[in-house]
């Protein structure tokens, strides 16, 4: 595996720990350009009472605050979870190029595992990279739904 992608992947895992302790599903997200952190986000629904607010969502507009724009070209995000119909349609609008997720979204994926939107007509097609530390990821979304039971 390669150790740069690992290391935004585990950065990413961080934040998805403090949606963990804060009560909400433990999913990060983090933007980086040109081997440069830009932002991190995650998971802020529940406290927020806000549909919207998913990690790569969070992590998309720190992003654009961060750069002064929309437009993400040149940017790589990951995320712990597979991105669902959302935020595919985000990273589509923000043209982000490429997209690494940890584990695989079984029931809302939306970058190959229900639907592949990267692969529609739309007028921009992210590259998606799934399965970077699926164990980890997994893991930590498995033991905060043990949790809730």
């Amino acid at each position: 595996m390669d150790a740069y992608r690992e290391e935004w992947m585990k950065l990413a895992l961080d934040k998805a720990r403090e949606a963990f302790d804060d009560g909400e599903v433990p999913v990060g997200a983090v933007v980086v350009r040109n081997g440069e952190f830009v932002a991190a986000g995650r998971n802020r629904r529940e406290k927020s009472k806000n549909a919207l607010l998913h990690a790569e969502i969070d992590a998309i507009n720190n992003a654009c605050k961060a750069l002064g724009g929309w437009r993400l070209w040149n940017c790589e995000l990951y995320v712990t979870l597979e991105p669902c119909p959302m935020c595919a349609g985000a990273v589509i609008n923000a043209h982000i190029p490429k997209v690494y997720f940890g584990a695989y979204d079984l029931k809302n994926g939306a970058c190959g595992t229900v639907a592949d939107l990267f692969q529609m007509s739309f007028t921009y097609h992210p590259r998606c990279f799934g399965g970077l530390m699926e164990e980890e990821c997994a893991a930590l979304l498995k033991s905060f739904f043990k949790k809730l039971r």
